[in-house]
């Protein structure tokens, strides 16, 4: 069993999407997500555009939990 992972932008680029992607991810099993996050994203020096920003992680992560809670009992 190899581990599989997600990354949250993935063919997207697009920050509005790392949430819906990351719970899509989970949901269909992968054992982790790798997103972008920056504190103030349009301040970051490289992929800007890319990231989540930094106060929206603690619930993303409490949910991406939930939903691997549900799957994996499943």
């Amino acid at each position: 069993n190899t581990p599989e992972a997600i990354y949250a932008l993935g063919e997207a680029g697009l920050a509005e999407y790392i949430e819906v992607l990351s719970q899509a991810g989970v949901a269909a099993g992968v054992d982790g997500a790798f997103m972008e996050v920056h504190e103030n994203p349009p301040e970051a020096k490289s992929d800007a555009g890319n990231a989540l920003k930094l106060d929206r992680v603690e619930a993303l992560l409490h949910r991406l939990v939930a939903i691997d809670r549900i799957v994996r009992r499943g």
